[in-house]
């Protein structure tokens, strides 16, 4: 069959299964010329369109690897319907992997009815490449500018197949609006430091380009510009208006109003109660998760924080010993956990975000305030982060404040079953 009529194109979520436990992922297959493509996304290592090598897909055979500092997982299964699966592999690791097909829930497919213009603008050494929508009328425009939340998003947040920010822009343009979306630092056309290496402040500086980059344009209403921020966005929001007074208004969408370390010890919290996890090893976890920021907080080094995030994972290794590994594939399994959980809270990110607090630049936001969350969102809890949104506005002395909490939404607003972010927790 020529490529174009491969069944294998499309979006596919599923997880790799170890003895250890289960590492969610997101695969991407596509066409370029005539080969096949693929990228994966693994959410919870905050990984991004991870390029996939020696992609093969000979029906119904389907084949790719994953390249890694630690040695190259390999992916070798089958495509029965819209199921792909098989075994995986990585140094002495061996697992199973699963993939479902998905349907991106993008509701965006005709030709639009605006302008979309491709835009750049830059942030000392970096450059951004984003989308700007705009009503056909001629003249000013209010725009909204969309900002993503944590991870190496693109301009259209996607992530499941999913395009949250490219279906809002296109609901706002209809309205009226012109909206920037844009790739964060390192995605897409954008180029410079990595969201690693830069900071939840740097991010906001970036939207002040952006607001830079309009105001030279004359279809731009510029006593009428908005911010749109989702989870990490919604904390950036309201950093920008805290010291831009011409924000005509922000929207918080899943943002936050406490430090970063409650809202990761919280979500923590919420994931393992809905995984059925007992309350002694939650509270164990918890402590211990704390135990890693104080040390990460007190700059203890390398080993000291190697072996608490290994004393924590070798904890909850499975005491079924009936299908155990043997100790080399054990010590590889717990290694590559390791690895990767170090070098995310070892990152200038993590570091930054953990002790970063919201509420002063909350109580400095005077312009009106829609605040959104979704009721069984477990990464950013409404319970937790309501409150403490609405009392530092009431410091501001904001009188136009609106709260939203939508029924059995997750945290990309999705109808959801659990309120995690994956396929059998999406109705």
């Amino acid at each position: 069959l020529p490529i174009s009529q491969h069944s294998v194109f499309g979006y596919w979520e599923g997880n790799i299964s170890f003895s250890l436990g289960v590492l969610n992922m997101d695969v991407s297959f596509t066409q370029d010329k005539d080969t096949l493509k693929a990228t994966m996304d693994i959410p919870q290592q905050n990984a991004r369109n991870l390029p996939l090598l020696n992609v093969k897909y000979n029906d119904p055979s389907v084949y790719f690897e994953l390249g890694s500092r630690i040695g190259v997982a390999k992916y070798d299964g089958k495509l029965i319907k819209d199921t792909i699966k098989g075994k995986f592999t990585q140094n002495a690791v061996e697992g199973m992997f699963i993939l479902y097909r998905i349907n991106p829930k993008d509701t965006v497919t005709e030709k639009p009815p605006y302008k979309v213009e491709s835009v750049t603008f830059s942030n000392g050494e970096n450059t951004f490449g984003g989308t700007l929508t705009s009503p056909l009328i001629p003249g000013k425009h209010p725009v909204v500018i969309l900002i993503a939340g944590s991870g190496p998003n693109n301009r259209d947040e996607e992530i499941f197949g999913f395009k949250p920010f490219k279906t809002i822009a296109d609901h706002f343009t209809r309205q009226g609006f012109a909206v920037l979306r844009y790739d964060k630092r390192g995605v897409g056309e954008s180029k410079g430091k990595s969201i690693a290496e830069s900071t939840t402040m740097d991010f906001a500086t970036d939207v002040e380009q952006a607001i830079k980059m309009l105001k030279t344009r004359n279809d731009i209403d510029t006593t009428k510009i908005g911010l749109l921020g989702h989870s990490e966005g919604g904390t950036i929001a309201p950093i920008v208006a805290s010291r831009n007074k011409d924000i005509a208004f922000i929207i918080l969408m899943a943002g936050t109003g406490v430090r970063g370390s409650d809202i990761s010890l919280e979500q923590k919290k919420l994931i393992l109660q809905k995984s059925g996890t007992n309350e002694e090893v939650i509270n164990r976890l918890l402590k211990s998760t704390a135990q890693l920021y104080d040390d990460l907080r007190k700059n203890k080094g390398t080993e000291k924080l190697r072996k608490d995030i290994r004393d924590e994972i070798v904890s909850q290794y499975p005491k079924d010993t009936s299908n155990a590994p043997n100790e080399k594939e054990k010590d590889s399994i717990i290694n590559l956990f390791v690895d990767a959980h170090l070098k995310q809270v070892q990152s200038i990110w993590y570091r930054y975000f953990i002790d970063f607090d919201p509420a002063p630049y909350l109580e400095k936001v005077t312009c009106p305030v829609l605040v959104l969350f979704g009721e069984m969102d477990v990464q950013v809890s409404a319970q937790q982060n309501q409150k403490p949104i609405t009392d530092a506005l009431k410091k501001a002395c904001n009188k136009d404040v609106t709260v939203k909490v939508f029924p059995k939404a997750n945290h990309l607003f999705l109808s959801a079953i659990t309120g995690n972010i994956d396929r059998k927790s999406v109705v």
